[in-house]
């Protein structure tokens, strides 16, 4: 049974402010993600890795193909899906780390990282605790977890945003470049965690340029090339 399933997604964008041109960007995208399974996006920068991510997340609408995600007992296609289901399966079962950080003003590091579990219903107690536990992973001085993390260093914002993200057990775990911006020590801990989460039953697809990271702990490799079209 996969977790998560690609049928031949095509995505184009209109360039609105071009007279509305047609941009082809992704044709008959076909993959499939089994629970215990990590694949990676590969290809060169512009071939549509991180498009592929929105697409299955919901924040791009393909034009034509569907993207299968099994949410508890029933299965859900993103690709036709109303905005309210999406938000309901985001909620649930589909977890997305993007390279950026949305840092929010004057909210603490330590509250930003508990916040998706608080969401989900955990005492905040119990929330905080946790991310505690997950900014220490990540190497995270606690001098720092009662500071907005605006003003942190690059590599710091994104220990948080990988802090946060990984903190929820989605069964279905999206990761676009993971260790981008960390040491060897930190790109360690997202190596071990990704394993922690494969052990325990995520699918998980992820953007990896660092070929030792992709090699600890990707199970198969989609190249993205082969569904990128040209203008």
């Amino acid at each position: 049974m996969q977790a998560l399933q690609l049928s031949a997604v095509t995505k184009t964008f209109t360039m609105h402010l071009q007279g509305g041109l047609k941009l082809p960007v992704l044709r008959d995208v076909s993959f499939s993600v089994a629970p215990s399974q990590c694949v990676a996006l590969t290809g060169p920068s512009g071939a549509g890795k991180s498009s592929i991510l929105k697409l299955i997340y919901g924040n791009y609408r393909c034009d034509h193909g569907h993207i299968n995600v099994r949410s508890g007992d029933e299965v859900v296609d993103i690709a036709n899906a109303a905005p309210r289901k999406i938000l309901a399966v985001r909620q649930t079962s589909l977890g997305y780390v993007t390279q950026f950080l949305r840092a929010v003003p004057r909210v603490s590091s330590l509250d930003i990282v508990a916040e998706p579990l608080v969401a989900k219903g955990v005492a905040r107690e119990d929330a905080t605790q946790r991310a505690a536990d997950m900014l220490r992973r990540f190497n995270v001085p606690e001098r720092l977890w009662s500071l907005p993390p605006a003003t942190f260093s690059g590599g710091e914002q994104q220990r948080i945003n990988l802090a946060r993200g990984l903190l929820p057990d989605h069964p279905i775990l999206l990761l676009d470049e993971p260790t981008a911006s960390l040491d060897a020590k930190n790109r360690a801990a997202v190596v071990d965690i990704v394993r922690e989460r494969k052990r325990g039953g995520a699918a998980i697809v992820t953007i990896v340029h660092d070929e030792d990271v992709r090699d600890a702990i990707a199970d198969a490799v989609v190249d993205a090339t082969h569904f990128a079209t040209a203008a």
